[in-house]
């Protein structure tokens, strides 16, 4: 039966029902795991049942059925783009110069891989909220500064567009971002390197198209990180202009499967154990080494061939008896041969029949690679000769190419910032670590010398770039891509994580400040979950209030003159909070079910740092014991189709290749097959079963969309102007509102500064009342003058102001904003101060502490504005120029209105002496009023 809704349906409708009833007979082992929640535990349960499910069918059924295509939510607008022909060209051109001659001519040429089925175009979609289209073609910047290039994953062979549009949307959504996914081409049809051709011609599109790289982050997930890494590693050898950051969504980066966490029993990941495994046809699996090895040495002419015969003529002795011809059947069968350990006149590990020049042995002699894919490993006194291809993304000698495999790669370094995130529970867990430290540190984790790379280039490349920032998040027992169950409360968090790092990014590369949403608030998803926090803090401490002033300020003591226990209390931040700094270019976090944030333990206390080197790319024994006993029973369940498609795809590959002289396609390239007479691909049927998932992925976005336009619409309610009471030090209100600020001169250039109302803070972590966060770079990069930002309207201006909690400035003084692959000259990452200053802020809020200048001795009054004062609004002030009468009667600006020393250049107050002389005044490092100097400027 064919990979339908209703076969699809049938299929996991007992394990949903199943799971339900376990849930909650059974809950006291799930405690503390995040299948405590029934949502995820579904969720997991029912992805971990249909790959199962498909297995029973072949490659073509399940890419079939995953390409469908998908409803689009009425809040979510698309548009669908050919990438030219010339994006594909010159992507191909890079490829060609990375690989090199010899990696040309182990994928087999330099045009087949560039063929496309049809003359089809390469496409892309689009993904942006409707809201956000509307605002942006409104705004000043109608292409966007905010882009999103996202790779779906899916194993490199299956997945769509349409079938992660539900994610990409969430991501649009609460980065305010537009999203673009490329529709690359899929394996096993179209192996190595076809897909990563389509993927980086589409961000040289939008290159081409006039976006810069500092408004693009890329992003990927599974198989689609890894392909967004080795991406980043050609754009960064061949000097294409790389995009201001990366995320990596359990990215898929050692297809060998070296590390030790594959020897885990997956209870806690849906990925299969044993590898996927499919019904045999056509497209998987193709001919195997030996088969492929007579190929070459037999007669390509067919018509030596025998009219009708279905068997390819294979050379065979006359001595071979019924065991050895039963023993070669089992191998074909199985895909593999065990033998006992290689004698010392055998050329490694393989045949002795094999020239010495077409085998390579590894420097250890755990593995060695023959012609056509012949893979042979070590294994505890055996070895075995793997016959079949492993994987379908590349043929068995590619497994260890840094561009298959990026965590063999000699250099991760030179790279944009990195948010890696990986999942406590997958199999895959250990090699994401390994890959985000490498990155941090590319002279601590180099990878041994192979067939692709010699020892000498790999130390020439490890020391060629400076180390790249990271921020790392393993999650408590969570899945392979847990954003994927995106009705969850753990997906919740790590979504709220990658929109945070993603405006940090962008703000670091733009040298600006970026609003994200923020809506804890409004989120179904969020209700209970913070409550349900014993470490949640009601008041902050005084450590939390410091941390959220400015830095230029934050080396001052400070005491609290609340009657309150001033005892500090633990503040534990949750994901999606403000970066921290970085330490040693890396910020490492464990994050819980619950969002909240934890250390990682020591590296050296971390099995996957510390492997020798020799074993870092080299298969394991307990992988590959899982996948031989799957293909065993597998292969043997299929045994006669097996056999049958790959002697069709013998008798094709006789024929010869069409249109590609002197090359060699991959087997399972479909440009390697004769394509006259095949049958044009089907239009896609709209997918019911897809579907129903898509709108259960898209619960979360449709309520809280819903609930972002009541709270808007409650808000436009309000008057469109708030006065201004002036308090006292206790927050009683005296007096008239404060007169409104004079309209500057003349308008050059402005940003968007807050005007403070009475309206009292909620307990909500949402930063502002439009369900708006600001995020600047946190001071951990140098940045422009204020008057060359150009905040998108809207923006929360205050952070500029006074940055998030938990900011200050990275400790490397290296680390660069434009040219990410080339180290430059340190620069200053603060700015210098008088330290003067004594204003507490946090976010706009002023707070009523005493503080104390150390050093000084000398205590000064804080502000008389009180914690009610919160910015709501916002108004334009001239930044380029500050114009003030200088017989000192200028009207007096708004409460919120002052100027920060060394932020640009800005004209300082003057005014006039008794004897007529002119006085220039400079400002302190915060320069503000409070509502009694309005009153007395205003002469009320």
């Amino acid at each position: 039966m064919p990979v339908t809704t209703l076969t699809v349906g049938a299929a996991v409708a007992p394990t949903v029902i199943e799971t339900y009833i376990s849930h909650y007979l059974n809950r006291k082992p799930l405690h503390q795991k995040p299948t405590a929640h029934i949502s995820y535990h579904e969720g997991l349960e029912l992805i971990r049942r249909f790959l199962h499910y498909a297995s029973f069918h072949t490659v073509d059924e399940l890419q079939a059925f995953t390409s469908q295509w998908v409803p689009v939510p009425t809040w979510v607008h698309t548009k669908e783009v050919e990438i030219p022909g010339g994006q594909l060209a010159r992507s191909a051109e890079y490829l060609q110069a990375e690989l090199g001659p010899e990696g040309i001519e182990q994928i087999g040429g330099k045009t087949w891989w560039q063929w496309r089925r049809d003359n089809k175009p390469l496409k892309a979609e689009w993904i942006e909220m409707k809201k956000d289209q509307e605002a942006r073609k409104k705004s000043t910047a109608p292409k966007g500064q905010r882009i999103m290039l996202y790779v779906h994953g899916g194993a490199y062979f299956f997945g769509s567009v349409d079938e992660h549009r539900y994610q990409m949307q969430r991501h649009a959504r609460k980065l305010k971002a537009r999203i673009i996914a490329p529709k690359y081409r899929l394996a096993p049809q179209f192996p190595f390197p076809c897909g990563l051709q389509d993927c980086l011609a589409v961000y040289l599109y939008l290159l081409e198209q006039g976006h810069d790289r500092t408004t693009i982050v890329l992003a990927g997930d599974s198989a689609g990180g890894g392909m967004v890494l080795s991406m980043l590693v050609t754009m960064r050898d061949q000097n294409i202009p790389l995009p201001a950051g990366a995320v990596l969504i359990s990215p898929w980066v050692d297809l060998t499967h070296s590390f030790p966490s594959l020897n885990g029993d997956g209870k806690l990941d849906y990925i299969p154990k044993h590898g996927f495994l499919h019904r045999p046809s056509m497209s998987w699996p193709p001919p195997n080494a030996d088969d492929l090895r007579n190929l070459d040495n037999s007669p390509q002419d067919p018509t030596k061939k025998e009219k009708g015969s279905s068997q390819v003529s294979l050379p065979r002795s006359s001595k071979e008896d019924k065991a050895a011809q039963k023993e070669a059947h089992n191998d074909r069968v199985r895909g593999f041969s065990l033998q006992d350990a290689p004698s010392p006149d055998v050329n490694g590990l393989l045949n002795p029949s094999i020239p010495v020049e077409e085998v390579y042995n590894s420097p250890d002699g755990s593995y060695s690679i023959g012609p056509n894919g012949l893979l042979a490993v070590q294994l505890e006194g055996e070895r075995v000769e793997i016959k079949d291809q492993i994987q379908m993304y590349a043929a068995n000698h590619l497994l260890m190419h840094p561009l298959v495999s990026p965590a063999l790669q000699p250099s991760l370094g030179g790279l944009p910032p990195l948010l890696i995130q990986t999942g406590g529970g997958e199999l895959l867990h250990d090699e994401q670590v390994y890959v985000a430290h490498k990155a941090a540190a590319p002279m601590g984790y180099l990878p041994p010398p192979s067939k692709h790379q010699t020892a000498a280039r790999i130390q020439q490349e490890a020391a060629r770039y400076r180390p790249t920032p990271v921020q790392l998040q393993v999650w408590d027992d969570l899945c392979h891509v847990a954003p994927t169950l995106s009705f969850t409360r753990p997906a919740k968090h790590m979504y709220r994580s990658i929109a945070q790092f993603g405006a940090w990014a962008l703000a670091r590369a733009q040298k600006t400040t970026i609003d994200i949403l923020d809506d804890d608030s409004i989120s179904f998803v969020s209700t209970g979950s913070l409550s349900s926090s014993s470490t949640q803090v009601e008041d902050p401490s005084p450590e939390d209030i410091k941390l959220s002033m400015p830095q230029s300020v934050q080396h001052v003591g400070f005491e609290s003159i609340s009657k309150k226990d001033t005892s500090p209390v633990p503040k534990v931040g949750r994901a999606g909070d403000a970066l921290p700094p970085f330490e040693k270019h890396m910020i490492r976090q464990r994050v819980d079910r619950h969002g909240r944030i934890h250390p990682l333990p020591d590296p050296k206390e971390m099995e996957a740092l510390n492997l020798p080197v020799v074993a870092i790319g080299v298969p394991k024994s307990g992988p590959v014991n899982k996948w031989m006993k799957a293909q065993q029973q597998w292969n043997g369940k299929f045994a006669k189709q097996k056999l049958k498609v790959q002697k069709q795809r013998m008798k094709d590959m006789q024929k010869g290749y069409e249109g590609f002289d002197g090359e060699t396609p991959a087997p399972t390239a479909l440009a390697g097959r004769r394509i006259k007479g095949m049958k044009p691909q089907k239009k896609n049927k709209r997918s019911w079963g897809m579907s129903m998932w898509s709108i259960w992925g898209s619960k979360h976005d449709e309520a809280t969309i819903e609930r972002e336009e009541k709270a808007d619409e409650a808000e436009n309610t309000e008057p469109a102007t708030t006065a201004v009471e002036p308090t006292d030090a206790n927050g009683n209100t005296d007096g008239p509102p404060s007169p409104p600020p004079i309209p500057p001169k003349s308008r050059k250039r402005s940003v968007r500064r807050p005007r403070p109302s009475l309206a009292a803070p909620t307990a909500s972590r949402s930063r502002s009342r439009s369900h708006h966060s600001s995020v600047t770079d946190q001071n951990q990069a140098p940045f422009e003058r204020l008057e060359n930002l150009a905040p998108a309207p809207g923006i929360a201006a205050a952070t500029a102001l006074a940055p998030e909690r938990r900011a200050s400035p990275l400790p490397s003084p290296t680390i660069e904003v434009t040219d990410y692959s080339r180290p430059q000259s340190p620069e200053t990452l603060v700015p210098a101060t008088d330290g003067s200053s004594t204003r507490p802020f946090r976010g706009g809020v002023a707070y009523p502490f005493s503080l104390r200048v150390e050093g000084e001795g000398r205590d000064v009054n804080a502000s008389t504005i009180t914690l009610n004062s919160v910015a709501e609004g916002v108004e334009d002030v001239e930044t380029e120029e500050i114009e003030q009468k200088v017989d000192g009667s200028a009207e007096r600006p708004s409460v919120e209105r002052f100027v920060t020393a060394g932020v640009g250049d800005v004209k300082f107050s003057s005014s006039r002496t008794g004897d007529g002389e002119e006085r220039v005044e400079r400002p302190g490092v915060e320069r503000f009023e409070t509502a009694q100097e309005v009153l007395s400027a205003s002469g009320k």
